[in-house]
């Protein structure tokens, strides 16, 4: 009777602590409508912005969306962060994992005597399996465990960077595509009246045909080319959209701010770079943790040489008598093998950890040295367009001095503006060449030129799900 007392106590005791499951189906429809209803001018949006920026953000939609506030906004909505947010979940369940101890077992010896001598044939009691981990077992699998909740942690910032990344990519293809259709512009509206002034003199007598039908066509083949840089700025906005994690109506009507493309910043030390790439770089960071959790996996595999002890107390009632045992049960003896395998296998992994890690490093280092070197490049033929500029400009106002004065017509300053805008596309052209090689730049050091918005705690967590008390529920 005693026994299945204990029996039910050890029961009720257990089940304090179970948890149930809960079933969480995701319906496809739902999904779909909650993604095309994502706006730029929620107020759960705004606070998250105003949270990481620090300060408020008045007006609110705001005029225009700078290149740092549609970042943050990617880091809001990205399914892409979602998804490396779920898989630091995972590796932080990992760590309540090995820090488990083993429970013990509960053995209920029953036994029946052929000859009980007029007593109770039956034998029957309560025992217990109590499992003791040796060597810092459990410490190593902890230590391992955390390692890699770090790596997985360092994941999501290198997430974060390759959407701010791809959303700084399309910007400044929006961007290029925008200046270069009002440059164009301007260069239709100078060749439409060189064409009108050809055709006059062609009628007077005064031009060939052949001078009139060339100006034709180049207008045609302007007008072709700001078309196509319309066609530009449709795709590149659609870009943007889904770098941000929104449906493309949710960009309809926003301004959007090209002001971060205008800076150009000086030449940069090769060594500083290089620095920044070691220092900065989340894959980099993450495989340091994943080499100290395969160090970590190896000192448990080497403690695993060394057998875990089980202490085996029991009660047992044997026909009348009562016997209460302390014993030591289950001591696996290292004889057929020292756990040479896996310890083999470990030394192995922290090899290949290791050798990724050198990998990685010599990436972060060749990537930034070919960057500077095209950044380097791409500068000097900015300074030659700028000067370029310069010149024609010069001969834009000369050519205005002289029509002023009567000694020129009204068509020899107009191919002046033509001129000037055709140079005002080379340079337009050099510098989004600037910007593309800066972006390489960036992407080398995982770090943003401008200081502004990089990787932050705000994307840790996730903003729409871990704080819907503050933000509200949104989609």
């Amino acid at each position: 009777m005693r026994a299945w007392f204990l029996l039910s106590v050890l029961a009720s005791l257990s089940g304090c602590a179970m948890q149930s499951y809960h079933a969480q189906p995701l319906d496809p429809a739902k999904l779909a409508k909650a993604y095309e209803t994502r706006t730029l001018d929620s107020a759960a949006l705004r606070q998250f912005i105003q949270t990481d920026l620090g300060h408020d953000v008045t007006p609110w939609p705001p005029r225009s969306w700078s290149g740092s506030m549609l970042t943050l906004a990617a880091f809001y909505y990205s399914p892409d962060l979602d998804a490396a947010r779920a898989k630091w979940g995972t590796a932080k369940a990992g760590v309540i994992s090995a820090a488990q101890r083993p429970n013990p077992t509960l053995q209920l010896p029953f036994q029946h005597t052929s000859d009980s001598s007029g007593r109770s044939p039956w034998t029957y009691g309560l025992g217990l399996d109590i499992p003791l981990e040796t060597a810092g077992k459990r410490g190593y699998r902890m230590a391992r465990a955390q390692q890699l909740s770090d790596a997985a942690r360092f994941a999501i910032g290198s997430v974060a960077w390759q959407v701010r990344s791809r959303l700084r990519a399309q910007l400044l293809k929006l961007y290029a595509a925008t200046r270069t259709a009002s440059i164009l512009e301007q260069q239709i509206e100078a060749q439409s009246q060189i064409a009108a002034m050809l055709q006059q003199r062609l009628a007077a007598g005064e031009a060939s045909a052949t001078e009139a039908n060339q100006q034709r066509i180049a207008l045609v083949r302007t007008r072709t080319a700001l078309a196509n840089a319309q066609q530009q700025m449709q795709d590149a906005r659609a870009q943007v959209a889904s770098a941000i994690g929104v449906p493309v109506d949710a960009l309809e009507d926003i301004p959007i701010s090209f002001a971060e493309f205008d800076t150009i910043y000086p030449d940069i030390p090769a060594r500083d770079a290089q620095r920044e790439a070691i220092r900065n770089r989340a894959d980099l960071l993450g495989a340091l943790a994943e080499y100290e959790a395969s160090q970590n996996a190896l000192q448990l595999e080497v403690a695993n040489q060394y057998p875990d002890i089980h202490l085996g107390p029991g009660y047992l009632w044997d026909q009348g008598a009562t016997r209460i045992a302390f014993g030591v049960t289950g001591i696996a003896l290292p004889i057929l093998n020292q756990n040479q395998g896996p310890i083999a296998e470990a030394k192995a992994r922290r090899a290949e950890a290791a050798a990724k890690v050198l990998s990685l490093q010599a990436r972060a280092i060749d990537q930034t040295g070919r960057a500077l070197v095209t950044y380097r490049a791409a500068l000097k033929s900015l300074g030659q367009s700028e000067a370029l500029l310069s010149a024609q400009k010069q001969q834009l106002s000369s050519a205005r001095k002289l029509y002023a004065s009567g000694e020129t017509g009204r068509l020899t300053l107009a191919l002046a503006h033509q001129t000037l805008f055709e140079v005002k596309l080379e340079r337009q052209n050099a510098l989004t060449q600037v910007q593309h090689s800066l972006n390489q730049l960036e992407d080398a050091i995982e770090r943003p030129l401008d200081g502004m918005v990089g990787i932050s705690g705000a994307t840790l967590s996730d903003p729409r799900r871990d704080a819907p008390a503050k933000q509200g529920s949104q989609p």
